[in-house]
């Protein structure tokens, strides 16, 4: 396991607040409370010191379908397909992901959607070289909301199974915790970075981690930023199936 951070005061403030006003809520709802807070959070000074302190690269055109989608009888196939980043949660993998939910959403025939990654990792989290490049943060919110892949597995819950493998970083745990059933396999870790950013979990793991685990479990998560690996997991609840 890592060693515990030094998450931004303001930050790890921001969370426990947005854990109180969404604890209550429906999923829907909760999003928008969790996307209001860490757009207040991309303004802040914690957020803009990280910010500064890593370079900007060039974001580089996909080379390949940054999602894979292949229909196997009643079921699909979903592969996210960025293995040379690790799978990172960038735009064009959340649009796809969320075009090829849509397709079992509008065909009631679909009754299983199996949800991995290519390449080592399942997903290394939000594509840090987008993080911050919105010139408009209203915008922003609204896209978060519209179009949120998280909420998207949670209306499909009963039909999403995600089978996770090596590291599941941020978005990486947040979107497949909403499905009812997550299968890891072992050698899976888990890991919440962003409070080490100014950040707080935006891609809905405010919401889906806290209902798995209970709120003391995800506020340690999420505030020391540790690694937990695929036992723990399952013994808490994060995921409810390990495989070799």
């Amino acid at each position: 396991m890592m060693g515990p951070m030094n998450p931004a005061p303001a930050a790890t403030t921001v969370l426990q607040h947005v854990l109180d006003a969404t604890a209550g809520l429906e999923v829907a709802d909760a999003l928008v409370i969790e996307s209001l807070a860490y757009s207040a959070l991309l303004s802040g000074r914690a957020f803009g010191s990280w910010r500064e302190s890593r370079p900007r690269r060039t974001i580089a055109a996909a080379t390949q379908d940054p999602v894979l989608v292949r229909r196997e009888g009643n079921g699909l196939h979903v592969t996210l397909n960025r293995p040379e980043r690790r799978n990172a949660f960038s735009s064009a993998v959340r649009e796809g992901l969320l075009d090829a939910l849509a397709v079992a959403s509008a065909d009631p025939a679909v009754r299983r959607v199996v949800l991995d990654g290519a390449g080592p990792a399942f997903c290394s989290g939000g594509d840090l070289d987008e993080f911050g490049t919105a010139a408009d943060p209203v915008a922003a919110h609204l896209l978060r909301v519209e179009r949120s892949a998280g909420l998207a597995v949670h209306r499909l819950r009963d039909r999403v199974f995600p089978v996770l493998h090596g590291g599941c970083v941020g978005a990486g745990l947040e979107v497949p915790a909403f499905a009812d059933h997550v299968v890891a396999r072992a050698d899976a870790t888990f890991r919440l970075p962003e409070l080490s950013m100014g950040l707080i979990p935006g891609a809905g793991g405010t919401v889906s981690i806290p209902r798995r685990i209970g709120r003391e479990r995800f506020t340690r998560l999420a505030t020391t930023g540790e690694t937990i690996d695929a036992a723990t997991a399952l013994s808490w609840g994060l995921v409810d199936e390990v495989v070799p």
